[in-house]
């Protein structure tokens, strides 16, 4: 659960907004296995298109086409990715970052049929000002960041921008049945299930002793990493067979 101390804020609408046709020039990869980070040095980011019934086409994307593809689409629009001559049907399946820089190493692009619905994660952005958390001090309770949404490909937005103002007083809450989402998507969720609310401001008291609560450590957090790794099958710890075979 995420916590917003209120006093600003955020944006707009009751909807999901549509974005433009995307498209993206690739081009088909030799470089594989380590000799990747050759082609990122020259500006290429090492991708790899895959999908049900199609077969793996390692990929490599200029940097900064992909960039400014990613920020327009994220995870959940269409994009049209252009192999040579061949255009493909596709939405970022999933993207490998540095974990130091936080730059992108690998993109997995995957194929789609438009004529069949898909279900995706899209980002859900808060807009507006709520007359509980401006007016009478509440604090802003964000329970979910993204909401699955079942849609053909082509339908699917790039973002769920929800009207902050129906906040109005302390304990008002957004359900997912109150979004008006497009009559083409239908949110994959329990209709009452809570997307934010308005809770009580917190006492000076209450807030000092939320500060005062200890922290876990980094060897906390290594320990608790260690017992969730060895409590994974080792059948789930394995590759899907389609996705790519390198990084």
């Amino acid at each position: 659960m995420f916590l917003e101390f209120s006093c600003y804020s955020i944006r707009t609408l009751n909807m999901a907004t549509k974005q433009q046709k995307i498209e993206l020039n690739a081009s088909r990869r030799e470089m594989l296995g380590s000799r990747v980070k050759q082609l990122r040095k020259s500006g290429y980011l090492p991708a790899v298109l895959y999908g049900k019934g199609q077969e793996s086409i390692p990929l490599q994307v200029p940097v900064k086409d992909f960039k400014k593809a990613f920020e327009s689409a994220g995870e959940s629009t269409l994009i049209f990715v252009n192999v040579d001559g061949q255009v493909y049907p596709t939405i970022i399946h999933d993207i490998s970052r540095d974990a130091i820089s936080d730059d992108i190493l690998h993109a997995d692009f995957y194929k789609v049929r438009l004529d069949e619905k898909i279900k995706a994660k899209v980002a859900v952005v808060f807009h507006g000002e709520s007359p509980a958390v401006k007016d009478l001090g509440g604090i802003f309770v964000r329970n979910i960041n993204e909401l699955e949404i079942e849609a053909f490909p082509q339908d699917l937005p790039h973002e769920i921008v929800i009207d902050m103002s129906l906040l109005k007083v302390i304990g008002d809450q957004i359900l997912v049945k109150d979004l008006k989402l497009d009559s083409k998507l239908k949110a994959v969720a329990e209709a009452e299930e809570i997307i934010a609310t308005v809770q009580e401001p917190m006492s000076e008291a209450e807030l000092e002793k939320a500060l005062e609560a200890p922290t876990a450590t980094i060897e906390d957090v290594e320990v608790i990493k260690k017992e969730k790794e060895e409590e994974v099958p080792e059948e789930a710890s394995k590759e899907s067979p389609e996705k790519k075979e390198d990084k």
